[in-house]
């Protein structure tokens, strides 16, 4: 099986470029389990994105909260917004993302109206699109249009797509949504980015809870709390889930050896990283690295 990987940055946003050649804007399926994790890892971007599920089950969370979907739902999540999602009962769960700049959705003169409010809103991070509800059997459909395009690019399909966006767009803001910005909401996800943004310099160096909670202007209490409530784990513990991530992408690549590897990552015990390794892989690291790499 190909492995993909999502390329973030040190402050989980997403490096990949969301664009045709000429349009800002990306459709594609997705199919979870040939991620290198084995699941989307947390991540943001700018960009808007639409989910269609197209077979299979998942489980997506947004900031801190969690939504399930099934083939033919739909989501939407804002610009921003730190998510992730990991298929659910081994469903093979393929979806159609489609990622879109918010300037190309209307025009200048319309952006500040119909537009901004909506991608600065604190209570809209996601929005569940529901095939049996009008609306969203409109902005389902649309996507289906413009992976279409993308695909076959006919004459004018540029016009096509920016029509079906701004449809798109259209429909989705019809719901009246009631419009909030809370400054408390947006300052916690902020902290949130700086403190993964610090482990993600420096997960290969020795790191206390002190580190990370500074990171976030934050105590250690309040930075374990924020840990438990958005990502449902410890700091340390998340510590020690990225260095293990780190690992796969050495482990497949390059000629260092298992205990070269857990000391890169940050690990000061081959054993310890072993241990951790098959906990979270169920695999140990030398037959993961054998696995991906030993056939090359």
């Amino acid at each position: 099986m190909k492995f993909k990987n999502i390329e973030v940055g040190e402050n989980l946003k997403e490096l990949t470029s969301h664009r045709t050649i000429s349009l800002p804007i990306a459709c594609y399926e997705t199919v979870i389990r040939q991620n290198i994790q084995g699941y989307i890892p947390l991540h943001w971007h700018d960009e808007i994105q639409f989910v269609l599920v197209v077979k299979g089950e998942a489980n997506f969370q947004i900031n801190e909260e969690k939504i399930e979907l099934r083939e033919a739902d739909g989501l939407f999540i804002n610009s921003g917004c730190l998510h992730m999602a990991e298929e659910k009962n081994q469903s093979d769960c393929i979806y159609i993302c489609l990622n879109v700049s918010p300037h190309f959705i209307l025009p200048q003169e319309l952006y500040t109206t119909y537009v901004y409010p909506y991608i600065q809103a604190t209570n809209l991070p996601y929005l569940y699109i529901d095939a049996n509800d009008n609306w969203g059997r409109n902005i389902l459909g649309a996507i289906m249009k413009i992976k279409e395009r993308i695909e076959q690019e006919p004459p004018y399909f540029e016009i096509e797509i920016a029509l079906q966006t701004t449809f798109i767009w259209k429909n989705l803001i019809i719901n009246g949504f009631s419009l909030e910005y809370n400054q408390t909401e947006a300052l916690k996800n902020h902290r949130m980015k700086q403190m993964l943004n610090w482990i993600h310099r420096h997960y290969g160096e020795k790191i206390m809870l002190d580190d990370i909670a500074s990171a976030g202007g934050l105590s250690r209490s309040e930075c374990c709390r924020y840990f438990k409530s958005m990502l449902k784990t410890t700091p340390l513990r998340y510590v020690t889930d990225y260095r293990i991530q780190a690992s796969l992408s050495l482990l497949q690549h390059t000629d260092a050896n298992v205990t070269e590897i857990a000391y890169q990552v940050g690990f000061n015990s081959t054993s310890y990283f072993i241990d951790k390794f098959r906990k979270m892989m169920n695999i140990t690291p030398l037959a993961y690295k054998k696995h991906n790499f030993g056939d090359r």
